[in-house]
């Protein structure tokens, strides 16, 4: 019998085929029901270049949740968005033309801001498309658009009318490359060598001097009090007395504090306006006067003295050299010391009192543990990041920066009483390009105002992501549907941001959660191990990789490679081996398709023991969908066929079912059992390799698409899986012992069947050739 599939292999190339299929067939097409299951889909950010091969993984088991989700009967919401505000396409516009934001026209600069994002965007469009993600590309949105800044424009006025949001002058987060305040999820920590230098500080009246350890000489000069452990008997007798600071000789008191740790350094600590968070917290308790030492362009101030213009670093080197030559140190040690350092520009940032304004969030971290709870997180164990993050929340959240690309804060000033006024709802607002929609100012009647200049930060914009795809304030018979929605699915690195801040905003203005479950996805590695970035230059592009191999070669290496929730390694070699898999389906259905397809048979013993075998597989692939980790399914599936199905029991059912020394009764059995067994792996597949799954089911089993039908559910059938060991250990035993006699596998060979195996001897027999 000829094969109905006459290609002798799959052909990536058919994916496009396909695709257009899907396109034009409206498979996806979302209509909103009573009960709809809604992915808060991650909009990824195009900077620089599109995705590397990591992110790419990361989308295509976006897309196995949507697929699994469909084949379980639900009804799926699945937007896309493309994340367009803030900082990196900043840099990548200055990059590209050799520009400084702030020496450049606003509006010239914001042009070629949006230039660049469209075309990198169109480029993380095609990648997702070839991914076969099975999203509303037709709807898709944008965080710059002016709708989403609308929205993201009115959640600001509605929590500014409830008293939610207010201006405050605090130390903040200073990124002074970028030019601006950064919030503490912002800042990442990195061990980097630095020197910790023991300096002599003199007790005023005395001939002592007590010996103070600092990694920042260079903030001498804004050295406000000596700090020492009120436990610390050595400095029990100098309690309250001054101590003259060295070069400065500026006078400051000595004085206890328990945050003073007595094993470090010297145990006394010298505290500065701002060496760390901790000095921030100190000046605040003893209402301490600050003195300003490094400025908004990351160089110290005229309070340094002779070291003013310098930046820090270049300070520290400049004052340990003079503290030496005046006879102020007694030792330096080099060491490793853990620095914050922002996430963006990977400098380490400085703290600075700032005016910005703030979104109250200290109040409600109590209500945000007890959400979180509430939260189901895929895998568990990533929910302590967000349990971890609520309990170092210590004040609120700046929400203002002073960048360009990014949706403006929609505020006017009175010209003549400096009092703010906000719009109503409902459009978006350039306050610094657009005259305030006011007549005069409600404090002092004056009719002239001034536009804020500062933006939001960019997850002012993120975190309403589930809100806008809701339709929030715009369709509420929509927006009653598909909200709370279903699932957040995002990467671990972003949990204390994305997660947390959409947690938070969508709370404050819904009263619910965003999402019942999040999907917590590790980092895309490099072959070294080392963290995926476009700034490292290890990052591979997935578009070559994917047209070159597919996109279900990529992503069943996705699905069988990462054990969801943990890091994993990308490597070429890798993807394109799991290919090998791809073929084994594929000559598997090929010979399949000569038989053609029963809805029925009698089934025999050897038939009943590869169904439960199948229905094993199918228990543990629904136990892998529900957790949403894909590698279970891949991994059971790729066992199943390749080392049970193809390699046992087509080999012992081929005589029968070509009928050769068989009935007809007996051969249906068999094709019957064939059948079954391929339409279940292709059904069980589906979500993970859509494309080849859809052509060989419609090629052998229907002209609906595979994407429309239910999954398989377990049939309970009695396990057999002692005798699989006994089955398997005997074929072995015959194709050894083949080997050894040099006789082909066709060849005859007398060896006796077991008894536990004689229910299986006619198919063992024919299968062997035994005499």
């Amino acid at each position: 019998m000829e094969p109905k599939i006459s290609e002798k292999a799959w052909n990536p190339e058919l994916e496009k085929n396909i695709l257009k299929q899907w396109e034009e067939e409206k498979i996806y097409e979302f209509i909103p029901e009573n009960e709809n299951f809604t992915i808060d889909t991650p909009p990824p950010y195009p900077s620089g270049r599109p995705w590397h091969i990591g992110a790419a993984a990361h989308y295509s088991q976006i897309d196995m949740i949507a697929r699994t989700a469909r084949m379980a009967g639900k009804n799926v919401y699945f937007p896309i968005g493309i994340d367009r505000n803030g900082l990196p396409v900043e840099l990548y516009t200055e990059k590209k033309h050799n520009i400084r934001m702030r020496e450049t026209q606003r509006d010239e600069f914001l042009n070629l801001c949006r230039e660049a994002l469209d075309d990198l965007e169109a480029e993380m469009i095609l990648i997702m498309k070839n991914l076969g993600i099975s999203g509303n590309f037709a709807n898709y949105y944008r965080t710059d658009s002016e709708e989403y800044r609308s929205l993201t424009q009115a959640t600001f006025i509605e929590l500014w009318n409830r008293g939610e949001v207010y201006l405050a002058n605090r130390p903040n987060n200073y990124d002074w490359v970028s030019g601006t305040t950064i919030a503490d999820a912002e800042i990442t920590y990195e061990d980097i060598p630095t020197k910790l230098v023991y300096m002599k500080f003199k007790i005023q009246d005395t001939d002592k001097e007590i010996i103070i350890a600092s990694t920042r000489p260079e903030l001498l000069c804004a050295c406000k009090t000596i700090i020492v452990n009120p436990e610390d008997e050595r400095y029990t007798q100098y309690i309250g007395k001054n101590i003259i600071v060295p070069i400065t000789n500026a006078e400051v008191k000595l004085r206890t504090h328990h945050s003073a740790q007595q094993e470090f350094g010297s145990g006394a600590v010298m505290v500065c306006s701002y060496g760390d968070q901790n000095d921030v917290a100190l000046f605040r308790e003893f209402e301490m006067e600050e003195i300003v030492a490094i400025g908004l362009d990351g160089k110290m101030t005229e309070a340094a003295g002779e070291y003013a213009g310098l930046k820090p670093k270049q300070a520290r080197t400049k004052i340990i050299e003079d503290l030496e030559s005046k006879g102020f140190v007694e030792k330096i040690e080099d060491i490793v010391h853990r620095t914050p350092v922002s996430e963006r520009s990977k400098i380490p940032i400085e703290i600075i009192p700032m005016e910005e304004y703030y979104l109250k969030q200290k109040d409600s971290v109590e209500k945000m543990k007890k959400l979180g709870q509430e939260i189901k997180f895929h895998p568990p164990m990533h929910k302590q990041i967000l349990m971890n993050w609520l309990e170092s929340i210590s004040i609120d959240w700046p929400i203002s920066r002073r960048r360009f690309y990014g949706t403006e804060i929609p505020i006017w000033y009175c010209k003549s009483c400096s009092e703010p006024h906000v719009p109503e709802p409902g459009k978006y607002y350039k306050p610094w390009a657009e005259e305030a929609p006011f007549d005069k100012c409600t404090k002092c009647g004056k009719s002239e105002f001034v536009g804020e200049e500062r933006t939001f930060d960019t997850w002012m914009d993120s975190s309403v992501s589930p809100l806008f795809v809701s339709k929030f304030n715009r369709d509420k018979e929509f927006f009653d549907k598909v909200y709370p929605t279903t699932i957040r699915p995002q990467a671990k690195d972003i949990v204390r941001t994305w997660l947390y801040y959409t947690l938070l905003r969508c709370e404050q203005l819904t009263g619910k959660k965003p999402w019942s479950e999040a999907w917590i996805m590790g980092y895309g590695l490099d072959e070294k191990g080392m963290k995926m970035s476009k700034s490292k230059g290890n990052a591979i592009d997935p578009l070559p990789v994917i047209e070159k191999l597919g996109a279900d070669t990529f992503r069943f290496w996705s699905a069988s490679e990462i054990n969801h929730g943990y890091d994993f390694r990308c490597n070429e070699q890798k993807i394109e081996s799991t290919k090998k898999f791809l073929s084994k389906l594929w000559n598997v259905s090929r010979f399949l398709s000569s038989f053609p397809v029963i809805e029925s048979g009698n089934v025999n013993p050897t038939d009943k023991w590869i169904l439960a075998e199948l229905d094993n597989l199918v228990k543990e692939c629904k136990k892998g969908y529900e957790e949403y980790n894909f590698f279970v399914p891949a991994i059971a599936i790729r066992e199943f066929t390749w080392n049970l199905f193809a390699a046992h029991y087509i080999e012992m059912v081929k005589a029968r079912a070509y009928g050769i020394g068989f009935s007809d009764e007996e051969r249906d059995g068999a094709i019957f059992t064939l059948h079954k067994t391929l339409s279940t792996i292709l059904k069980l597949l589906a979500p993970i390799t859509p494309f080849i799954t859809e052509y060989l089911w419609k090629e052998l089993y229907s002209k609906e698409s595979i994407h429309r039908q239910l999954q398989v559910e377990p049939e309970s059938l009695e396990d057999q899986s002692s005798i699989t060991k006994e089955i398997t250990e005997f074929n072995s035993l015959v194709w050894n012992e083949k080997k050894k006699q040099n006789l082909s596998l066709k060849d005859t060979i007398s060896i006796e069947i077991p008894d536990n195996l004689k229910s299986y001897k006619n198919d063992l027999k024919s299968m062997h050739n035994l005499a």
